[in-house]
């Protein structure tokens, strides 16, 4: 995993995909302790990406997930990060998450939301799936 991990990392950096950032995640960012913090966001000045405000419209699609039963309440946070990407019509969400978002039942229940509120399917995978679709 940290191999590849290292190198979606670096085609981030050559800027081989656009990358957008819910400001959630600058927040779960900032709650972690020094060094790592420090370390992180070292990291996170490598690349070029843009900072996605939370909306009404991110919040209701994000209680929508959790009501359908997407992920329970407890996860609102990674309903409101697949929101934000949805909202913002991201093309795919990148994550090693696979406990709550890089998972069949997770896919799934966005996919059916999705299409149920006419948002554009969003793909959910981990970075080894997503280089190993660049060797194809």
């Amino acid at each position: 995993m940290m191999a590849d991990t290292h190198l979606f990392w670096a085609d981030l950096v050559a800027e081989r995909y656009e990358v957008f950032i819910s400001g959630l995640v600058i927040e779960e960012l900032s709650d972690c302790p020094e060094p790592k913090r420090g370390k992180i966001f070292g990291k996170m000045n490598e690349i070029a990406y843009q900072e996605l405000s939370e909306t009404s419209e991110v919040g209701n699609l994000a209680e929508q997930y959790v009501h359908s039963g997407v992920l329970g309440k407890k996860h609102f946070e990674d309903c409101t990060h697949i929101a934000h990407a949805v909202v913002y019509g991201c093309d795919m969400i990148v994550s090693w998450n696979f406990k709550h978002l890089v998972n069949y039942r997770t896919i799934s229940g966005v996919k059916t939301i999705n299409a149920i509120n006419q948002y554009n399917e969003i793909h959910i995978c981990s970075p080894t799936m997503l280089l190993q679709e660049g060797k194809l």
